[in-house]
């Protein structure tokens, strides 16, 4: 094909002007199904008819405002507004899947400037790869299996729409000059979207706004054993304990077998789903700084409420107890692993009600408070490394810096997941289990494990769990804290 093939599109409509959220993200829902409608039906005609005449095309949906004036906003509300008059849009997919965000960012948005939105078609192709992805007797080969190239007859995933240029605030605009409305394009979203159901063999769909990141497979067996006991209560609100490649359990059977895929997912996750999205899901990231930035990177997409690193850690310190629990109120970042998106100068700083939460769980659980409490929990600076053996290596300067850092523990994943919940506008915290203490000739070795240290890890996913829920409880706006924001933020959270 050359450049004077003619492009197929499925027609234009005008873009409509609303000034109701729910309307405005019905029309988004209606433009999305007849875009990845038209390239479904394309692709399965060119998939059995030889080659295509044309190239197909469709566009993405988009959400824009104009403002002419600065905002009346309330100073407590760190998203909802744009920072100042001006053209703003943002690129829109899966309407569905997002339809309660979109409608309360939207309806926000209204409520702020006074001013109605404008929905129509972007001038962003949407890529056959992601219009196929939910049909599940669609699937697109290789190139060199079709007697055309694929990118010569639809569009494929462009890099330059894939990327984060508007969180890493490095600098974003659409073509026509409009500033974003939102921290991600579109075909990033999609692009997360089907990293996500790959390395977690989940849908997107059943994640939940609270998600615990854990590095231990006995943190999974207590959530799943958790969840069935909610489901055998009628009034704890959730539906259903959803596993790998779908596995479903509910209060109809709450004893129903839930067992690990033939080949599990990198990071298997699971989701003790509510009807609002309000459940919990606990995802396994396995060891290091690479695993945890990949699930952050991905699921951050989704805008969860708040997420939590629940696993366990190298205690530094002489007094402490295998088994005792770590509060992390800074973190040493040698993970290298986020350097080139978040420099490492940037300071990843506590989050005060994410802090109260964890620290209020563990009082709870353990049954101790105040002075008491420092028994069996420690805050502090958590430092994360990139090398798990770093006990093998000259002791000299990697000690020197955990002390004068007065890290309290160390670990691989916690500085990650929470300097990509800074990086993301994503809430974070981290709450750890000191499970060996190298520094004082207690390495990790079968058999070192005292009962209270086993005791005490049966406790720590407990108190995750009783932080979310404490969480869930807190407007969204208190959650979603503004030293999460910059000078220039998107409307949209």
């Amino acid at each position: 094909m050359t450049d004077l093939t003619p492009i197929c599109t499925p027609g234009f409509s005008e873009p409509r002007v609303f000034d109701n959220a729910a309307e405005a993200v019905a029309e988004l829902q209606r433009l999305y199904a007849e875009a990845t409608g038209y390239l479904r039906r394309c692709f399965s005609e060119a998939l059995s008819g030889g080659m295509p005449d044309c190239r197909y095309r469709a566009y993405y949906p988009e959400v824009r405002i104009v403002t002419t004036s600065f905002a009346r906003t309330d100073s407590r509300l760190s998203f909802g507004h744009v920072a100042e008059p001006g053209h703003y849009a943002a690129t829109i997919t899966r309407p569905d899947l997002f339809e309660k965000y979109l409608t309360q960012q939207i309806d926000l948005l209204i409520t702020s400037h006074e001013v109605p939105v404008i929905v129509g078609a972007s001038d962003t192709p949407i890529p056959v790869h992601f219009a196929v992805l939910n049909d599940a007797e669609l699937s697109v080969p290789q190139d060199g299996v079709l007697p055309f190239l694929m990118r010569d007859v639809f569009d494929v995933p462009d890099l330059e729409t894939t990327n984060d240029a508007i969180v890493n605030g490095t600098g974003f605009t659409y073509q026509d000059g409009a500033r974003p409305l939102a921290p991600f394009t579109a075909q990033r979203i999609d692009y997360s979207l089907a990293r996500l159901a790959h390395y977690t063999a989940t849908d997107p769909s059943d994640f939940q706004n609270h998600v615990l990141f854990t590095n231990y497979q006995f943190y999974v067996e207590e959530f799943i054993a958790y969840g069935r006991e909610m489901l055998r209560d009628p009034a704890s609100g959730y539906v259903a304990l959803v596993g790998p490649n779908g596995q479903r359990v509910t209060a109809a059977d709450p004893d129903a077998p839930m067992v690990d895929p033939p080949k599990m997912p990198q990071m298997p996750s699971y989701h003790l789903t509510r009807e609002d999205e309000a459940g919990i899901t606990l995802v396994n990231i396995g060891v290091g700084p690479s695993n945890a930035k990949t699930a952050t990177d991905h699921i951050a997409v989704l805008r969860p409420h708040v997420w939590l690193m629940v696993g366990h850690c190298a205690g530094l310190r002489n007094s402490q107890s295998l088994g005792d629990f770590v509060l992390a109120h800074a973190y040493l970042r040698e993970d290298h692993v986020l350097d080139d998106d978040l420099p490492i100068w940037v300071p990843i700083p506590a989050l005060a009600e994410v802090q109260v939460a964890l620290e209020d769980a563990v009082a709870e659980v353990t049954q101790l408070e105040g002075y008491e409490l420092k028994r069996l929990m420690r805050t502090g600076t958590v430092a994360t490394i990139d090398n798990r053996n770093w006990e093998l290596r000259e002791q000299a300067g990697p000690v020197q810096r955990l002390s004068q850092s007065r890290a309290v523990a160390l670990d691989m994943e916690s500085a990650t997941i929470a300097a990509n919940g800074f990086r993301f506008r994503v809430p974070y915290g981290t709450l750890l289990c000191v499970s060996d203490k190298p520094l004082h000739g207690e390495l990790k070795l079968p058999g070192m494990a005292s009962a209270f240290y086993k005791t005490q890890v049966s406790r720590h996913l407990q108190i995750g769990i009783k932080a979310m829920e404490a969480l869930r409880e807190m407007p969204l706006a208190r959650l979603h804290s503004r030293k999460l924001r910059s000078f220039e933020e998107t409307a949209f959270l």
